[in-house]
């Protein structure tokens, strides 16, 4: 990745336009695939909670059906607009982003669900500024790397600033708190600085000094530390801070090789919490076994290995590091939350990918995968 971005600091002796290319019909079919696994789920996972308290089985899956909707609308603007005109305005995006994660904190302003304040607006009519925030930094970044040049090798003059940025995001997440999103930020930002060639001297000391302020957060606060390293043995307190961990796991281990069933989930009757948010992967390996969850991680490293693709192939360097950064966000999030799901991570709250319940998070990943496409379907041709 550092090469090919190297590479395309090279100006070029001729004029350059681009020509349109088809889309990617094995990234698109993959994306295709984990939607309509994630609309099955959704489904399967919340029908005995939405007809306890909706009187609906179908409750959410109605919601989901709209929010995709409206994200395959926002999905298709962004394919369709010209990618490099979105270089210019992603400082201002990124600063709407800054402010909504500002008014998310205020009292009475910011949505409180569970002691956390991440929503904006009115009961179903909620979005969840911590996902666009996302969006905004791989867009601030992209457009900031593509202008760097060598000086991102500089710690001062070149990573310093864009670290500061990526900081100020980060901690208002962290206040919401959602220290899930906010390790996420962290490292979708360190993999496009990665890409952009900033030595990993530099980024080894940035992480450095980061971690002490993210150990005292911890550890200043009993209940979160407890909960943050439950995963290394959830057994020793199940019905506290290890109870998400505990039962997730017995839904996977019920499950076996072919699963209990399609809809015969034991887990979603009130055992497993956030059974079709962010544990509906544990949900999905009860009910379609071991061959079905390998089959989800497979469809997320297809993806993975034609995005990467189309970033290696990108006109530009914005397009480059768009498609890196997009990249990034779908595929770091996909592991921390199986990670989560299977005791491989600290539990966070972090959706899964298409396949989660949450409208916020399947606009912007959707969003995503339409610029990664947006910047594939453009080819370089030369005019001498």
């Amino acid at each position: 990745m550092r090469n090919a971005a190297t590479l395309r600091e090279k100006p070029a002796p001729t004029m350059r336009a681009f020509i349109s290319a088809p889309p990617d019909a094995v990234l698109i079919s993959a994306i295709a695939i984990l939607v309509g696994i994630g609309l099955v789920m959704i489904f399967s996972a919340s029908s005995a909670t939405a007809f306890a308290v909706h009187h609906d089985a179908t409750y959410y899956l109605k919601r989901q059906a709209i929010w995709l909707a409206v994200a395959l609308a926002a999905a298709y603007a962004a394919y369709r607009v010209d990618y490099t005109k979105l270089k210019a305005i992603s400082p201002l995006l990124f600063i709407l982003s800054v402010i909504s994660l500002i008014a998310v904190l205020i009292p009475h302003v910011g949505i409180v669900v569970n002691t956390s304040r991440r929503w904006l607006g009115i009961g179903a009519l909620s979005i969840q500024p911590s996902e666009f925030a996302k969006l905004a930094l791989v867009l601030f970044l992209a457009a900031k790397l593509s202008s760097r040049g060598d000086r991102i090798t500089s710690l001062v003059r070149g990573l310093f600033p864009l670290c500061i940025a990526m900081a100020v995001v980060v901690m208002l997440v962290l206040k919401e708190p959602d220290m899930g999103t906010a390790s996420l930020l962290a490292f979708v930002a360190f993999t496009m600085l990665f890409a952009a060639g900033a030595r990993v001297e530099h980024l080894g000391l940035i992480f450095v000094a980061t971690v002490p302020l993210v150990a005292l957060a911890l550890l200043a606060d009993p209940y979160k530390r407890a909960r943050a390293l439950a995963f290394l043995n959830p057994w020793k307190d199940p019905q506290n801070t290890g109870f998400h961990i505990v039962q997730s796991l017995l839904a996977l281990g019920s499950g076996g090789l072919f699963g209990v069933g399609l809809g015969a989930s034991r887990a979603k009757f009130f055992y497993l919490p956030e059974q079709y948010t962010d544990f509906i992967f544990a949900v999905l390996g009860e009910e379609l076994g071991l061959i079905g969850a390998v089959g989800v991680i497979l469809l997320f490293i297809v993806f993975a290995h034609r995005a990467i693709r189309i970033a290696l192939r990108a006109p530009d360097r914005f397009g480059f590091f768009l498609t890196i950064g997009c990249t990034a966000l779908i595929v770091i999030q996909a592991l921390i939350n199986i990670g989560v799901v299977t005791s491989s991570w600290p539990v966070t709250g972090v959706p899964l990918p298409f396949i989660s319940f949450g409208g916020s998070s399947l606009v912007v990943c959707l969003v995503a995968v339409a610029l990664i496409l947006n910047v594939g379907r453009a080819r370089r041709v030369t005019a001498r």
